[in-house]
């Protein structure tokens, strides 16, 4: 990526829904050169989509928590099946520790999050144990990718 790709990109992150000719203005292109960047930032990966940041507590979803599981070793690929399809995980990371996944779910209520933990996330498959953290107040919710991958970029990523 140059530095108008990276440009593009923080924009786009900053916002996704700008015309091509505002995104063009910004970056210093003109609108079809602009498109054709983002086209191929689309077709490479490094854009993989556009959508709508909702407010979690605005639509009635207050409890955010983040949940260690540790599975048993032969259940991975069965639990990662029903956690790709269960609506309250909205992210799940695999980890390196005492834990094997990290998932981040939001609930309507501590009665709701305790419903969710034990009748629902505690029955995947091969579950061993949960270890909840509930989140009282997010700091930040969205950081810029392409500004700290821009400055980044070049270093040693094992270090």
């Amino acid at each position: 990526m140059d530095k108008l790709d990276w440009k593009i990109v923080a924009a786009l992150e900053r916002d996704g829904r700008q015309s091509y000719a505002d995104l063009g203005e910004q970056v210093g292109l003109s609108k079809s050169p602009c498109w054709s960047r983002v086209k191929n930032l689309e077709e490479s990966g490094v854009i993989d989509g556009y959508a709508a940041r909702l407010d979690p507590i605005a639509i009635g979803l207050a409890v955010q928590s983040f949940v260690e599981v540790q599975i048993r070793f032969d259940a991975h690929i069965e639990f990662e099946a029903a956690v790709l399809a269960h609506p309250a995980v909205v992210e799940c990371h695999t980890t390196a520790g005492e834990s094997d996944y990290l998932l981040k779910i939001f609930a309507r209520s501590a009665d709701h999050l305790d419903e969710l933990l034990r009748h629902n996330l505690s029955k995947l498959p091969g579950v061993q144990r949960l270890k909840t953290v509930v989140c009282l107040k997010t700091i930040k919710r969205h950081g810029d990718l392409a500004e700290w991958a821009r400055t980044t970029e070049g270093r040693d990523r094992a270090n």
